[in-house]
């Protein structure tokens, strides 16, 4: 399992990049191309939307849930 852990690296400390194994600095859309055909099982993306949502539409990594805080994209 590699590892994603999000940078917290735009605006209202969103990721716009993933650290993911031992590559840093992983753009957001380069990410969630590799998860969608399931390159990484253990993360999914996700579409934000909303209405108080200022990242409308855009889609980011996330780990699928369990009980372990540890492996968090945003631990």
């Amino acid at each position: 399992m590699t590892r994603i852990r999000g940078k917290n690296d735009g605006p209202n400390r969103r990721n716009e990049h993933y650290d993911v194994g031992g590559r840093k600095v992983v753009p957001r859309r380069s990410i969630i191309t590799e998860i969608k055909p399931g390159n990484h099982p253990d993360a999914h993306a996700v579409r934000v939307n909303g209405q108080w949502s200022m990242v409308n539409g855009q889609e980011y990594a996330r780990d699928d849930p369990d009980r372990k805080k540890s492996d968090s994209v945003n631990r």
